[in-house]
């Protein structure tokens, strides 16, 4: 190998590096910065769309309700995608409303037409 090649590989390894392996290790370093610090009456939302309020924090679980009949779950940690209600980033369809035609609906259906011999 030519020193040329082994310059050409330490660069392509550290493109690598900053590109993509310290990007997810920053991600992952707040996401667990995130679940640490979550309270009693914090509002999430876990990775499968699950909106709660927090009721109690275990060491590796939480307690959380989720509606107004105090239905409970007890949830991991790890399952937290984010803290707050979590909206869609697609954007809101809006219904198209039905034009009226200025034709009334006829009532009979017509008789098929008889071929000609």
């Amino acid at each position: 190998m030519t020193y040329e090649s082994i310059i050409m590989l330490v660069v392509l390894i550290a493109v690598f590096y900053f590109l993509l392996i310290r990007p997810e290790n920053k991600r992952k370093k707040k996401a667990q910065e995130m679940r640490d610090s979550l309270k009693k009456g914090d509002v999430i939302t876990t990775i499968g769309g699950i909106v709660g309020k927090i009721v109690m924090v275990n060491p590796d679980t939480l307690v959380i309700e989720t509606s107004e009949d105090r239905v409970r779950m007890e949830i991991t940690k790890w399952a937290i995608s984010t803290t707050g209600v979590q909206a869609s980033t697609e954007p809101v369809k809006e219904k198209k409303e039905k034009k009226e035609s200025a034709e009334e609906p006829v009532d009979e259906i017509p008789a098929p037409e008889e071929e000609e011999k």
